[in-house]
């Protein structure tokens, strides 16, 4: 029964993208990130469960989005040795919030039976290992599984523009280690490590429209971020496995 219902589920999401299949004007896009968008992404629930794959570029149409198709998304915080958190900023041939500031790597599980192993949230930490790498150059013996704290899941929805936006539970990753950096410009414009107070300094800045701030990056800071900050050194007391917080 409740895997029929899934299964109806995900044909009701893809009946619905279907009818917006042609997607928008693409002229201009960035190649690479255009060829970016056929990734899979990962289908859920509300719940968090597993309903299916669609595309990228489906996965984040505004259309699709306000229809309530929902994907997997993780978020990862890596701090060095310091404490100071590393911040990117997100490249301009980015279809997404291009150019905002944002935590360390944020992208996408895809529908690959690697990285939808939900033991231990083994596929979403072997998506972000992936990613780390290909965004920022850390190599993956650098963040072996191991050193990722799964701490808890948001579910927020944002536009980025018109047409593109995000709808997501995303799965939030805690690291500390010293790690080597050797950035793609395709995917990050610039990074910097920054303490506590400088991070404030940053988001007041947002707040001024000096710089962009992507909204998940806001909603944590705002939520949960700076006390998880204050208990690095003892993140147990601070994962909540079951939660799903509603940040809309």
């Amino acid at each position: 029964m409740i895997r029929s219902l899934l299964v109806r589920y995900s044909l009701l999401y893809r009946g619905k993208t279907m009818t917006t299949s042609s997607g928008p004007d693409l002229t201009g896009v960035d190649p690479t990130q255009l060829q970016l968008l056929s990734e899979q992404c990962i289908l859920i629930s509300p719940e968090d469960i597993v309903t299916g794959a669609e595309s990228k570029k489906t996965c984040h149409l505004n259309t699709n989005i306000e229809s309530g198709l929902l994907h997997r998304a993780f978020s990862v915080f890596l701090f060095d040795r310091n404490g100071r958190l590393l911040l990117q900023q997100r490249a301009k041939a980015k279809i997404t919030f291009p150019e905002y500031y944002t935590n360390t790597c944020c992208s996408h599980p895809l529908y690959r039976p690697e990285e939808l192993e939900e033991d231990e949230q083994l596929g979403v930490k072997r998506a972000a290992q992936r990613k780390l790498t290909h965004e920022l150059g850390i190599p993956k013996e650098e963040m072996p599984l191991e050193s990722f704290t799964f701490l808890t899941r948001i579910l927020y929805r944002a536009k980025s523009c018109e047409i593109w936006g995000e709808h997501e539970i995303d799965y939030i990753l805690f690291a500390q280690r010293d790690v080597s950096l050797s950035v793609n410009p395709n995917e990050v414009q610039d990074t910097r490590y920054v303490t506590p107070d400088q991070l404030k300094e940053l988001l007041k800045d947002g707040e001024k429209g000096v710089i962009k701030i992507t909204p998940w990056f806001r909603l944590i800071c705002d939520s949960f971020l700076f006390k998880w900050w204050n208990s690095l050194s003892s993140l147990d007391s601070m994962i909540d496995k079951n939660t799903i917080h509603n940040m809309y």
